[in-house]
């Protein structure tokens, strides 16, 4: 249909601290080439000191406002329900003694959990056992294998992360970014479906 106007919500969005925005902003359009321009300056929401750091805007909301401004098109929504408007709000500078005290609790962390798991799993008795099995000798350090296997681990932890620094060595997200993402959509969820409750909460009460 000729005045059919589509619109898919964008998932997540991020603005500004009061800043105006528009339909073009937190969705993707589609209509006509006459009222395209117009449709995307449509004004839909204002952020302010009240809304905090998370909006959600319902399609419901959306629709509204399209039908107000065009009552003679049909609106249909496809995508996603809600869309999550997060306030970039400025944040404070790591200063250098603080992210040294964190480094540095980090480093020891993880040392520490290293040193746990091969005192659990006994990794310099298995060391002791490879190295007599295969030199006939016996060492209570056998470097030969200690010293391989610590820059082994090193190298498995840079592959596993799949990070050096700041650079990616390949296009494969890792285990770690998997479970970020996952940890992200399922945080986005809670985010929607709590407010969906309060929404309907305010409606009863009313």
């Amino acid at each position: 249909m000729e005045n059919t106007i589509y619109i898919r919500l964008r998932h997540r969005v991020q603005v500004k601290p009061d800043e105006s925005l528009l339909l073009k902003d937190i969705a993707q359009i589609i209509s006509n080439d006459e009222i395209h321009q117009r449709l995307n300056m449509l004004h839909i929401h204002k952020v302010t000191p009240q809304d905090k750091n998370i909006i959600i805007i319902d399609v419901m909301k959306v629709i509204s406002v399209i039908t107000s401004a065009f009552p003679n098109n049909e609106v249909q929504a496809v995508g996603p329900a809600q869309t999550i408007i997060e306030v970039m709000l400025k944040k404070k500078a790591i200063t250098l003694p603080l992210f040294l005290l964190i480094w540095m609790l980090l480093f020891t962390g993880a040392a520490l959990t290293i040193m746990n798991f091969h005192e659990d799993v006994s990794m310099q008795e298995v060391h002791q056992r490879i190295y007599t099995i295969l030199t006939g000798e016996e060492a209570y350090k056998p470097l030969l294998f200690q010293i391989p296997y610590s820059f082994g681990l090193g190298l498995g932890m840079i592959l596993f992360f799949n990070h050096v620094f700041r650079k990616r060595l390949n296009e494969e997200p890792s285990p770690l970014e998997v479970e970020m993402f996952q940890y992200q959509q399922s945080l986005d969820q809670y985010v929607v479906m709590k407010e969906n409750k309060e929404s309907m909460k305010h409606l009863d009460d009313d």
